[in-house]
């Protein structure tokens, strides 16, 4: 898995390039069409992920050599296994670093509920297929693709948070090692001493500084760890504030040999998007601090969640997510996302409901009419889906002003609406796409304050395991803060 997105975070909030970064401007990769926003409300919010590229920015593949440096085995792969959201306030400001769990299961775009990892690999290579189904060539076909990847981890990001997404930057394992190398290593802390041979983690307990290799398996190491994942991601957070107190301070600063190396690391490393003017947002944070820069994680409904078919996840309640994430960049949670203050009063009798499958999970039709008949709706046709694709559960009528689809959508979980003129006045059709996690029974109905999230479950023969978020972490620390 990537971790090499950690230095580049540190190094462009912090603000380091504001001396040399000219000289970036014509090597950097970038990547246009991402459909981003404008920072029209009064921040930049970046999206920065690492993935498990074995290419470098430009495409190209890295040497035998590099491969066997980074201990990260031959696999291909091209998931997004650090995912971190950076608000950075135009008013010069603290900024935020929210990191989401890699297995977060949320809805993608085109292909319903998934792990937020796989958002972009799964995306990027069904586009593939497609493309070169079509006549493309490979060269076009890798382009077009990855694009389509950026662009659904990007909207996925966004649809749990609620924050649109401005920039992105992007950057692959050799990174990870470049940029740490570049600041002559970073000083970390363990509690205990680990030793787990799949991330390559032999490190006594204590202070200790890393570079290269070791600094990798350090963050990767996610196995014999208590929290998991969350542990990874508290140890990826104290390395970034780390690296931020090494990168301002003025060893390396005042050091041009750190800072062409740097630079020539970017250069190698580092996708960023082509509307993002990286020298005038790097000029703007060169008097960022360290006390300034904060990183924090999202809450967790379930650490140990599983799906019916036998997938671990994490599972994340996008309600409670939004509104964490809102209170963390001092704004409140839209309207939108609280249904209940929304809902029409309307007579569940005189609305008759027709629910179709478009998903891939047997019998859900049956179950969600099942769940609307217990709340007083008249049941329709109940079958399969014989429309054109659907991306996501929609709820239609006749108008788009209709009473009835607003109430269904809302005793549905908060479905979005649209309209189809097909259907008579009064009657409802509720589409139902993988992405549907609302009620499928009159006893899901009955109890759907505290119900699982549909086709998920906790771990066999356990209750929900919750992971409300911990202290933010500091990068204006003294010393590096010890961890598990």
């Amino acid at each position: 898995m990537a971790a090499a997105v950690l230095s580049v975070l540190a190094l462009v909030v912090t603000g380091f390039a504001w001396r040399s970064i000219d000289s970036l401007r014509n090597n950097l990769a970038t990547a246009g069409g991402l459909g981003l926003g404008g920072s029209a409300d009064g921040a930049v919010d970046i999206l920065m992920v690492g993935t498990d590229s074995r290419t470098d920015a430009h495409g190209n593949p890295l040497s035998q050599e590099e491969l066997d440096s980074l201990r990260a085995g031959e696999e291909v792969a091209s998931n997004t296994d650090t995912i971190v959201l950076i608000r950075v306030p135009n008013d010069g400001s603290s900024a935020t670093a929210i990191s989401i769990p890699r297995d977060s299961y949320v809805n993608v775009p085109g292909i319903g509920k998934s792990k937020i990892n796989a958002a972009y690999g799964a995306t990027k290579e069904t586009e593939r297929l497609k493309l070169v189904e079509g006549g493309a060539t490979d060269e076009e076909a890798e382009e077009q693709s990855t694009e389509s990847g950026r662009e659904a981890l990007i909207k996925s990001v966004a649809d749990l948070t609620g924050i649109t997404v401005d920039h992105y930057a992007e950057v692959g394992l050799l990174g990870f090692v470049l940029l740490t190398n570049a600041v002559g290593g970073v000083d970390v802390c363990l509690n205990e001493p680990v030793d787990e041979d799949m991330s390559g983690a032999h490190f006594p307990a204590g202070e200790q500084s890393l570079k290269g290799a070791d600094a990798l398996s350090f963050v990767r190491q996610r196995h014999d760890l208590p929290r998991g994942d969350l542990d990874r991601i508290v140890r990826q957070q104290v390395f970034m504030a780390s690296l931020v107190g090494k990168v301002l301070s003025a060893k390396t600063l005042s050091d041009p040999g750190k800072l062409n190396e740097l630079s020539a690391a970017v250069q190698r490393s580092v996708v960023l998007d082509d509307d993002w003017d990286i020298i005038e947002f790097a000029t703007q944070l060169q008097d960022l601090a360290g006390g300034k820069v904060q990183f924090d994680t999202i809450p967790v409904a379930d650490l140990n969640g599983m799906t019916d078919y036998g997938e671990s996840i994490v599972e994340v309640d996008p309600k409670a997510v939004k509104k964490y994430v809102a209170g963390l960049v001092g704004e409140e949670p839209s309207d939108s996302d609280d249904t209940s203050t929304t809902t029409p009063n309307i007579d569940a009798s005189t609305v008759t409901v027709d629910v179709a499958n478009a998903s891939d999970i047997g019998g859900l039709a049956t179950g969600v009419s099942d769940a609307l008949t217990a709340l007083g709706y008249v049941q329709g046709e109940v079958g399969n889906y014989t429309g054109t694709s659907v991306s996501s559960t929609t709820v239609f009528a006749h108008s788009a002003d209709d009473d009835s689809a607003k109430a269904v959508a809302s005793a549905l979980g908060g479905l979005p609406t649209d309209t189809d003129s097909s259907l008579p006045e009064g009657s409802v059709r509720v589409v139902l796409s993988d992405d549907y996690n609302g009620p499928t029974s009159a006893e899901t109905t009955a109890t759907s304050g505290t119900t699982e999230t549909a086709g998920t479950s906790s771990a066999a023969g356990t209750s929900p395991t919750p992971a409300p978020s911990g202290p933010p972490i500091d990068a204006g620390s003294s010393g590096p803060r010890c961890v598990n």
